[in-house]
């Protein structure tokens, strides 16, 4: 039977829309282009994310993200000897950044609060914007701790990520991502000797090492942005408590699942 050249329009119009919605980069792609240290693929899908949702914060969050992780892998922070030794936590030497990432990574920063606060200021439920707003107070915690060594700021800065991220799960207890936040507070926290502990449990931190492990479990095997890294943390935690059997399953997971990432693969030869 003949087909109107009607119905061939409308067809092609659908076809047409089909493709597009297919070709648009999604921030699943971004976030695995990250985690497979193709960062300059990371930024583009990023890019494009937020010139298609251009008031979404989780945009710029995400592209901050990046940039904070490209740091991470150019000082050789990400991998997981780092968190074995403690000094690295102690020691309150700079590390010498790229001043261009560091200005875009501050940059998307502030361009995801101010897109979430406004969200937030007519929404408060919103949890797309709470957890871009979790997110973005978590980077800068990491960027504190980790590459600029201002602990006090980054204790507090974690803490108003934990603050938001139960306040979001409150509204949402099934948004999986936000729980890795509950869980580094905590697990990280715990690492502190013991005075350190009662000192940060008195200004209202977190310092449970179960409680973390279990938060970072529920990422770990539900999440979705930050499934890998709650994984990774896993990998650290089973490492510092002389688990290899169950840290070289995690490692071996994640070589498999981001061949790109020679981070695994690196961790994986030095448990043999």
């Amino acid at each position: 039977m003949a087909i109107s050249n009607h119905k061939l329009a409308r067809y092609g119009v659908l076809l047409a829309f089909s493709i597009s919605l297919r070709a648009q980069p999604t921030l699943d792609e971004g976030y695995r282009q990250m985690y497979n240290l193709e960062f300059d693929q990371a930024h583009k899908t990023f890019a494009e994310w937020m010139r298609v949702h251009p008031a979404d914060p989780l945009g710029p969050a995400s592209d901050a993200a990046g940039y904070l992780f490209t740091e991470l892998d150019r000082l050789h922070i990400l991998q997981g000897e780092f968190f074995l030794h403690d000094e690295n936590f102690r020691t309150k030497q700079k590390l010498t950044v790229d001043p261009v990432a560091v200005k875009l990574f501050r940059g998307q920063l502030s361009r995801a609060s101010e897109l979430a606060n406004k969200i937030l200021a007519t929404e408060p439920r919103n949890t797309n914007a709470l957890f871009a707003s979790t997110l973005a107070v978590g980077l800068q915690s990491d960027f504190d701790a980790l590459i600029e060594k201002r602990y006090l700021s980054a204790i507090s800065a974690t803490k108003q990520a934990r603050n938001l991220a139960e306040k979001l799960l409150a509204i949402d207890p099934n948004f999986h991502d936000a729980w890795v936040a509950v869980g580094i507070e905590n697990y990280l926290l715990s690492l502190k000797p013991m005075p350190v502990r009662w000192v940060l449990q008195l200004t209202g931190s977190k310092t449970d090492k179960a409680l973390g492990i279990e938060k970072l479990r529920i990422t770990a095997e539900k999440g979705r942005y930050f499934k890998p890294f709650a994984e990774l943390m896993l990998a650290v935690a089973a490492l510092r408590d002389s688990d290899k059997p169950t840290a070289r399953k995690i490692l071996e997971k994640l070589a498999n699942e981001f061949p790109k990432n020679h981070l695994y693969q690196q961790e994986l030869g030095r448990l043999k």
